[in-house]
C-alpha cells in the first residue's frame, strides 16, 4: 500500500471521530443530558473547516485525483462528483456554522434546525468518505503508476499529523476540542 492512502485513511479517521464527537455532543443535547456549549461547538466545526476543507481536500484533487483521472476512464464521473462535493464545502460549512449561529440566537428553540443541518451535513461527510475509500482507493491503487505514487505521497507526507495539521498548526485547536468536550468525546 503506498504512504498517501495510508495518510488518507488516517485523515479520514480523524476526520470520523470529530463528526462522531460532534454527533454525540448533539445526541447529548438533545437528550436532554448535556446543555448546549456553543464556544465547543464552533471550535469542532472551525476544525472541520481548516483541516480537511482546507489540508484534505485540495490536496487529493490535485495530486490524487489528478493523477487518477488521466489513467482511468471508469475513474472520471466518481472524480468529477467527489471534486463537486469539495467545491461546495465552503458553502456547505458556512450553511452548519449559519445554523449554529441561528441555535445560539434562538436559544433552545433553535435546537432542530441546527441538529437537522448538522445530521444533513455528517451523513454528506460520511458518504464522501466512503466514495473514496471504496470506490476511488481501489482505481487508484489498479491503475497509478510508481511515479504517480511518489509525487502524492510526497504531497500528502506534507500533510505531517491529521490530528495536527501541516506542521503542528492545528495542534492548539485539537487540544482545546478535547480539553473542552465531554467525556467519551473529549477530557472535559
Amino acid at each position: 500500500m503506498t504512504k498517501s492512502i495510508d495518510i488518507i485513511h488516517d485523515e479520514h479517521r480523524a476526520l470520523a471521530a470529530m463528526l462522531s464527537g460532534i454527533r454525540t455532543i448533539a445526541m447529548g443535547i438533545e437528550a436532554g443530558r448535556l446543555k448546549p456549549d456553543f464556544d465547543l461547538l464552533s471550535a469542532m466545526i472551525e476544525y472541520i473547516d481548516k483541516v480537511p476543507e482546507k489540508v484534505h481536500h485540495p490536496k487529493e484533487d490535485q495530486y490524487l485525483f489528478a493523477k487518477l483521472r488521466l489513467r482511468s476512464v471508469e475513474a472520471l464521473p466518481i472524480i468529477e462528483h467527489l471534486e463537486e462535493e469539495h467545491r461546495q464545502g465552503e458553502a456547505r460549512i458556512n450553511a452548519l456554522r449559519a445554523s449554529l449561529a441561528a441555535y445560539r440566537e434562538a436559544g433552545p428553540a433553535g435546537f432542530a434546525a441546527f441538529y437537522e443541518m448538522l445530521q444533513i451535513y455528517l451523513d454528506q461527510e460520511w458518504q464522501h468518505m466512503n466514495t473514496e475509500e471504496k470506490q476511488i482507493f481501489p482505481l487508484a491503487r489498479a491503475c497509478l503508476t510508481a511515479e504517480d505514487w511518489a509525487e502524492i505521497d510526497a504531497a500528502f507526507l506534507a500533510n505531517d499529523n491529521p490530528w495536527q495539521g501541516a506542521a503542528g498548526q492545528y495542534a492548539g485547536l485539537f487540544s482545546k476540542i478535547v480539553n473542552m468536550a465531554p467525556a467519551p468525546v473529549g477530557l472535559g
